[in-house]
């Protein structure tokens, strides 16, 4: 019982996370919120006994991502401070209905019960029997390097080009160019 609403809580606070997060205005806030949002996906890892998983979650999203992120964010001079993101009435009304719609489907959980328990006790239990099989590390790591080996590579050259560019467009605004660093 204590775990299905841990797993839930984790789950609500994953998404109003988000939510929060992708209507900030600042964007070291909204990295704020994103972390939030990792260590809440990390905590549902946990619920579903995939230590290793919600390790590597905290450490390389919530640790070096999160670096990365606030590193081009201060590169571009974007995190200009902007107390009230979301202002005026609309604001509230939007922000409001939110909380509502949440606030609604978490008493729905409680009360009026789900048949969601059942898909958390056999995700639990599957990723169990592939740990005990495999190991923990293998479950993670045969799909990466078999399945998702394109999707990896991907990633990482996103990573690089997505760095490339802000340090291009750094200098650009600065109005360094090539003939002054020379």
């Amino acid at each position: 019982m204590i775990q299905d609403f841990l797993f839930q809580a984790f789950a609500a606070g994953a998404i109003l996370g988000a939510v929060i997060m992708v209507t900030r205005r600042n964007p070291v806030s909204a990295v704020i919120f994103l972390v939030g949002v990792f260590f809440a996906t990390s905590g549902m890892f946990l619920m579903l006994d995939a230590h290793y998983i919600a390790a590597i979650n905290v450490i390389l999203y919530g640790g070096a991502i999160m670096v990365l992120f606030l590193f081009v964010l201060m590169l571009l001079n974007l995190g200009h401070a902007d107390w009230r993101d979301l202002r005026g009435p609309v604001g509230g009304l939007i922000g409001g209905s939110i909380s509502i719609a949440f606030l609604g489907v978490l008493t729905r959980l409680f009360v009026g019960g789900t048949d969601a328990r059942p898909v958390v006790e056999v995700a639990g239990s599957a990723l169990r029997e592939a740990a005990a099989e495999q190991g923990v590390v293998g479950v993670v790591a045969r799909p990466l390097f078999t399945e998702y080996t394109i999707v990896l590579e991907v990633t990482g050259v996103l990573l690089l080009v997505s760095m490339v560019g802000t340090i291009l467009l750094a200098r650009r605004e600065r109005g360094v160019s090539e003939r002054e660093r020379t």
